[in-house]
């Protein structure tokens, strides 16, 4: 047996030395194999191009600002949302989106101004409550039965967020709108929150008749204020919200106005010597009429010439609030009336456009030649004694009752309104002017105390 264990044991001894043998020779390099072969061709890998640059503009909004402070000022709080249209990030994003990302909040209404949430409804139109098809969030209606927010659509918000494009003239009722929201939230224990947007026509302009306490109305709210206010919407309510009751126009008492929660949030990279253009940010239409930072400035410039005088604004279909026209009068005929004005830093032309069956017309536009020398209301009260020149009778001094209502809480001066339905034609125009340039820089000065934004960039 054992003799067999032996036999066994050289027998596996063999082959194993077998196997070794024949791997070494497997692994041993032939004469062939130790000579490199040269690829046919030499493969390079080009590196991958950078992600593409965002060219963003230089103005950071509000709500920007707020998404890079990654929402702090909305955490853990049900928020509503007070918004429309022009209502967009800087890449053009809408606020409501915005919100609905935000990890930390939860947006839970909208409230809609003038227009609509979208923007759809014509000026004046009553608007109804409903429920947007879009988020499925209600819709509450600020511009209908109720121009504030009621207790009942404030319960379980603990934040109203603000996010509204202004065009920095009184009479459009974004700041109208946001100032009822500010006296409801205040009543109701609701933070207000202001997503701070640019004023298009800049933070320097301040011109026109300031507005009698008399005359405020849901165009018109606050006090004093000329109609070419200079100021943000950010700015307003803070002036809203410390300002005294003479500047600050709130329908509240002043223990609840200042227990008032309010927080503006700035912009970052805005100056008041900026105008829209500057800010390198798109025009998203304000409202229906207001398509473009054009019609913006000449809603400033032509609006209330307009204002039951006989006036109209456009070429046709095309320029609104920058084209201007008159029953029965040519191109010429205006042209030559206002510029015997002589109204310093505008220039009257002729431009072509559509009439409202599309087809070719001519009219007269209206250009800033010199923003520095133009006063933005200056020519409408021109416009409006060239109306009681160009008619048999005063047009103002036949208004009825409900129209002189409208003319007056537009214009903002019953001074003006009594001596234009008293003088018509042989108003002083220039007198009036003025006055008003001199109270509009006191105003000015006494609502500094608001400002969020340098006149300038600081020097480098």
């Amino acid at each position: 047996m054992f003799r067999h264990l032996l036999v066994k044991l050289s027998l596996g001894a063999i082959a194993a030395g077998v196997f070794a043998l024949a791997l070494g020779c497997a692994n041993k390099p032939t004469k062939a194999a130790e000579k490199p072969v040269a690829p046919a061709f030499k493969i390079v890998t080009p590196p991958l191009p950078p992600p593409p640059v965002e060219n963003l503009p230089r103005v950071m909004l509000g709500i920007d600002v707020l998404e890079a402070d990654k929402f702090a000022a909305i955490a853990g709080k049900k928020v509503g949302l007070l918004t429309h249209p022009a209502g967009v990030n800087r890449r053009g994003e809408s606020t409501v989106d915005v919100l609905r990302r935000a990890p930390n909040a939860k947006l839970v209404a909208l409230f809609g101004p003038e227009h609509g949430i979208y923007g759809l409804d014509k000026a004046g139109d009553t608007i109804a409550d409903t429920v947007d098809k879009r988020t499925g969030l209600p819709v509450y209606s600020l511009y209908g039965k109720n121009n504030r927010p009621t207790k009942a659509q404030l319960k379980g918000i603990d934040a109203l967020v603000i996010d509204l494009q202004d065009i920095g003239v009184r009479s459009y009722t974004f700041t109208v709108v946001m100032r009822y929201a500010m006296e409801a939230c205040f009543e109701n224990g609701v933070e207000v929150i202001v997503l701070d947007r640019p004023n298009p026509l800049g933070g320097l302009k301040v011109d026109g008749p300031p507005l009698d306490e008399a005359l405020m109305s849901g165009v018109g709210a606050f006090p004093r204020m000329p109609y070419v206010h200079g100021l943000t919407i950010g700015e307003i309510a803070r002036m809203a919200k410390k300002g005294s009751s003479v500047i600050s126009g709130m329908d509240i008492s002043e223990k609840i106005r200042d227990k008032g929660r309010l927080t503006v949030i700035p912009m970052r990279g805005w100056t008041r010597a900026m105008r829209w253009p500057d800010t390198q940010l798109k025009w998203v239409a304000t409202s229906p009429m207001i398509t473009s930072f054009d019609a913006a400035v000449g809603y400033a410039m032509v609006g209330l010439g307009c204002q039951n005088s006989g006036w109209s604004s456009g070429i046709g279909r095309d320029f609104p609030f920058r084209g201007i026209n008159f029953p029965k009068k040519t191109p010429d005929e205006i042209i030559r009336a206002l510029d015997a004005c002589k109204i310093p830093g505008i220039a009257l032309v002729k431009r072509p456009g559509r009439d409202r069956d599309g087809k070719p017309t001519v009219g007269v536009y209206v250009e800033v030649t010199d923003w520095d020398h133009w006063h933005p209301t200056e020519l409408s009260f021109y416009m409006q004694k060239q109306a009681a020149l160009w008619q048999p009778l005063n047009p103002f001094g036949t208004l009825t009752t409900a129209e002189q209502r409208t003319f007056n809480i537009h214009v903002g001066s019953t001074a003006w309104s009594a001596a234009l339905k008293r003088e018509g034609r042989r108003v002083n125009v220039d007198s009036f002017v003025k006055n008003w340039m001199a109270r509009a820089k006191i105003y000015q000065a006494e609502t500094k105390r608001y400002w969020l934004y340098p006149w300038a960039p600081p020097p480098p």
